[in-house]
Formats: C-alpha cells, structure tokens, sequence
C-alpha cells in the first residue's frame, strides 16, 4: 500500500517566513503590518535571539524570529518582532512567550511584540495570554496569534489571493488533511502548483513557493513520478518550462544516472533564479 512519507514542516516555513516577511504579516497580521515602515530595511537578528533564548527553553521551539523593524510614525523608533510558528499543542507554549518577550525587553530596552502561528491541528487550542498570581501579586501577558486552521474551507478565497501565504497556508493544511491519502495529495500538489502560473508569479517567486509545496506535499516514489509527468505536460502547454520540479528532478536523474554534467547545469540554474549572477568559479566547480 502506498503511504506518505512524514513530513517536517519547520524548514519550508523558516524559508518561506525569510523570504516573504512583508508579505507574512500583511497575511497574518495585517493592522500590525499597516503600522510597520516597509521603507525601510528589517532585519533578522538570528543570532541575538539564540543567546537571549539558549539557557531559557520551555518546551520545543518550531520555528522562530526576531526581526528588527521601524514604525511608521513619524519617529525614529524601532520595534523588535518576536515571530514564533508553533506547530502542536503546548501547555507550556504561553509561558515560553511570555518569557522570551521579558527577557528581549530587558537586554534591548525598546518595544517588543510577540506573535504567534499556530499550524496545529487543534481547532480549539488557541492560547493568547500567560497569567501569574500570588497573594494579590498578578501579571497577565497577552499576545496576538493566526490559527492556520480558521482558514480552513477558504480555498477559493485562498487560491484568488496574490499573497504567497495564501499559498503556503493551503500547502500546509492540505499537507495535515491528506496525511493519510497520498493520492488526494498529488492532486492538491499539482493544483497548488498550476496555480502558481495562475498568478502571473515571477519565476523567482515560482521557485520559492514550489520549494515549500515540494517539501510539506511530499509524495512517495511511485506517485513522484505521475506528479513529473503530469507537470511536464502542463509546461509544455504553458511553455514555462522552468518550476523547480523539473530542475529537481534533473538534479536527481542526472546523478543517479552519473550525468554529473546535468546534475551540474540544473544546480547553476537554480542558483541564477534564486540568486541571479552566478560567478565563474562557482559554475566552474
């Protein structure tokens, strides 16, 4: 019998959190995202969250950030977003928020607002707030969060979108509800990948949103290869011939078949969508 492989969403959504930040809070977040100065620069400060957090875990950590941004007020402010994805449920979930955002105020001393995701498959695990009290001693933390699964039975209002996490939110609660189907998966893979030429994406943002459709749909050897055929056929038909499946799939027959000269070339390819110039020493090696 065919099964799915299982899945391990924290990667994809690191990625896709990296590469679409704007677009992420406008989608998730969108009164916070009005107030945010896209003119200028955000930054991800990776590095400074891991030496606030490493000898506070609280549980198991998904996927997390810390992005420097400005507000748009009219003043030189700078806001730290702590961004967290969580992706089951966690009794001590509120309490690891609640502690990384006292412990990002006292190092930096500037405004810090903690957002959460939620991509379990809970409906009714929706925690907004840790509290503490104590002999009339109280502290209560509030935080706003997007359940993924309110947006589930939006699919039309999902495929219309223009925002990549229209995609990514559909990529990902297809990934939870066909678990168990495999073969109701590879039709949601190709849809959700047609549907990418459908919104006149850049082959840029084509490349990327595959990448994330490829690693959370992912299909088991048999029905990898009806996804290439059927994909092959609709880029012929398209004559677009460039979605990063074909590029993968290239990668991985030309060096099981010892092409290594293919293998090569499809590698290059990617790096110019993803990168653009690729130096001479690079596509010499």
């Amino acid at each position: 019998m065919t099964t799915t492989p299982n899945s391990e969403y924290d990667s994809p959504w690191k990625e896709a959190l990296e590469f679409y930040f704007p677009e992420f809070m406008e989608f998730f977040f969108p009164k916070i995202h009005t107030k945010i100065d896209w003119q200028r620069q955000w930054e991800f400060l990776d590095k400074e969250l891991q030496q606030v957090v490493r000898d506070a875990e609280v549980g198991r950590r998904f996927v997390d950030k810390l992005v420097k941004v400005w507000q748009r007020n009219g003043q030189q402010t700078w806001v730290l977003l702590h961004v967290e994805i969580q992706g089951s449920k966690e009794s001590v979930f509120p309490k690891r928020m609640f502690v990384y955002h006292y412990r990002l105020s006292d190092r930096y001393n500037h405004p810090i607002v903690s957002l959460a995701v939620l991509t379990d498959e809970n409906p009714n695990w929706k925690p907004t707030t840790h509290t503490y009290s104590l002999w009339g001693c109280k502290m209560k933390f509030k935080f706003p969060i997007a359940k993924l699964l309110d947006y589930k039975g939006q699919h039309e209002q999902l495929e219309q979108s223009q925002n990549p996490f229209a995609v990514v939110t559909l990529a990902h609660l297809q990934a939870q509800a066909t678990s168990q189907t495999p073969e109701t998966r590879l039709q949601w893979k190709l849809r959700l990948v047609k549907g990418l030429y459908n919104r006149g994406y850049s082959k840029k943002d084509i490349l990327e949103l595959f990448r994330f459709i490829d690693w959370i749909l992912a299909l088991p050897e048999d029905l990898k290869l009806v996804f290439k055929q059927e994909l092959n056929a609709f880029e012929e038909d398209k004559q677009m011939r460039y979605v990063t499946s074909i590029e993968q799939i290239g990668i991985e027959q030309g060096l099981q078949q010892g092409n290594i000269q293919q293998g090569q070339t499809y590698i290059i390819e990617v790096l110019e969508v993803r990168f653009g110039e690729v130096s001479e020493t690079i596509s010499q090696q």
